[in-house]
């Protein structure tokens, strides 16, 4: 078996257990740490997949490219589409072999730096560096996405590069994201794995890497246009801003008041494959939600944002784009605030049809009022038509909102026609 088979998983500062993957076998195994158990606290980190016993747990079924042969809720650690392709560019700069990188050896390069707050041991050792300038960064991932490029260029093996591993490979997605910490005094804005305190703003950004295109599209823009509406609409978003008017940085949820919290998806709590239709519901996600007990007022969140992807054609609403924080004090669980509400197309390929992610009512196209309602019956949902017309008004602030960001006027209509009445 190769080197670092056997990892310790960490959490709130105690080891949780020990995770192991044998790829001739391709299984992973899972114990728990027997003075963990003993110790009777946070018994609820794990609610699903992970039974709560001294004996080793083997998993046969997670292989493919989500899970890639972990269970779950660690595999939520690992860095997505994105984050892969700065994880290669780096490693490959460092002249290793990325074929030979197992699962459990890329969660000690995320080590103690991942989204949430499950840390990985032993760490691979990453040079520290410390503060980042974004043109910088902008200009080294151009050459890093471009094909033509080759990473074995100085420029590629640089402190940018770096940096943008350091930074980019635990935000999940396929848009160009990096992790960032800006100081609350002094605006330094330095790697987001290095410190976690109070003394500093936590920020997701997603990166528009050519300002815009020739048509003046820029997906960045039209994603704070919709975080803007989502909080006219009433939906619990972290604050959002737009950085040189050009890249979208939103605070992390899954670091506050200077502690880290324990953050996992839809499709990491249950082993739903998010790129599969088998599970991709909302029923399912609003069933998840009842069996981790979440308070009820989360039950009625859940509804408005699926109002509102309906409505403003987010059809990328996929099972890790709903997520859940654990409490610590209270061993329980709440919805976490939205994320990646957006328009997830481009507006000028006009050809292009994408089937709703989650479907409704059992169907990923032609969502009408009636289907919505279903949903609000069986979840017992108050005033559901309330809150549909309360997110329909919200449509009116389109043009206001996106004209003011800018925004290309064959962009805004094109989007606004792409709108769903629930009448």
């Amino acid at each position: 078996m190769a080197k670092n088979t056997i990892i310790a998983v960490r959490l709130f500062g105690l080891e949780v257990g020990k995770l192991g993957y044998d790829i001739d076998k391709k299984v992973s195994y899972f114990q728990y740490n027997p003075a963990f158990l003993e110790s009777n606290l946070y018994t609820n980190v794990f609610p699903y997949i992970f039974k709560r016993v001294k004996q080793v747990q083997v998993f046969h079924k997670f292989e493919g490219e989500t899970f890639r042969g972990l269970p779950p809720m660690i595999a939520d650690s690992l860095p997505d589409s994105f984050g892969n392709i700065i994880f290669k560019a780096w490693f490959e700069s460092k002249n290793k072999d990325r074929k030979k990188i197992t699962p459990i050896e890329q969660l000690t390069y995320v080590a103690n730096r991942g989204m949430g707050a499950l840390e990985y041991q032993p760490v691979t050792e990453i040079p520290k560096t410390s503060t980042l300038h974004l043109d910088k960064i902008v200009d080294v991932l151009n050459k890093v996405l471009d094909l033509k490029s080759h990473t074995s260029e100085k420029s590629l093996s640089d402190i940018a590069l770096l940096n943008i591993f350091k930074i980019g490979t635990s935000a999940g997605g396929a848009r160009p994201k990096i992790l960032i910490s800006s100081h609350k005094k002094t605006g330094e804005i330095i790697p987001g794995d290095i410190v976690y305190s109070d003394d500093y703003h936590h920020y997701l950004v997603k990166l528009c890497l050519n300002k815009e295109d020739k048509k003046g599209y820029n997906k960045e823009k039209i994603e704070y246009a919709y975080y803007l509406m989502a909080q006219e609409a009433g939906i619990n978003m972290m604050p959002s801003k737009l950085i040189d008017n050009t890249h979208f940085a939103t605070l992390r949820y899954d670091r506050q008041n200077g502690e880290k919290q324990h953050v996992l998806t839809a499709s990491g709590l249950t082993g739903w494959d998010f790129k599969k239709p088998d599970d991709a519901s909302y029923e399912n996600v609003f069933k998840l939600a009842l069996g981790l007990k979440v308070p009820y007022k989360d039950i009625q969140e859940l509804f408005r944002r699926m109002v509102f992807n309906v409505i403003f054609a987010n059809t990328d609403d996929h099972l890790k784009n709903h997520s859940f924080i654990y409490d610590k004090e209270k061993n329980g669980w709440n919805l976490a605030p939205a994320y990646d509400l957006t328009y997830p197309l481009d507006i000028h390929l006009h050809y292009t049809s994408v089937s709703r992610a989650l479907s409704i009512n059992h169907k990923r196209n032609n969502i009408i009022l009636n289907d919505v309602l279903t949903i609000a019956e069986a979840f017992a949902i108050k005033n559901p038509k309330g809150i549909i017309k309360e997110v329909q008004e919200v449509t009116k602030m389109w043009e206001d909102i996106s004209k003011t960001l800018k925004v290309p006027s064959s962009v805004i209509e094109g989007i606004r026609k792409e709108f769903i009445a629930l009448k």
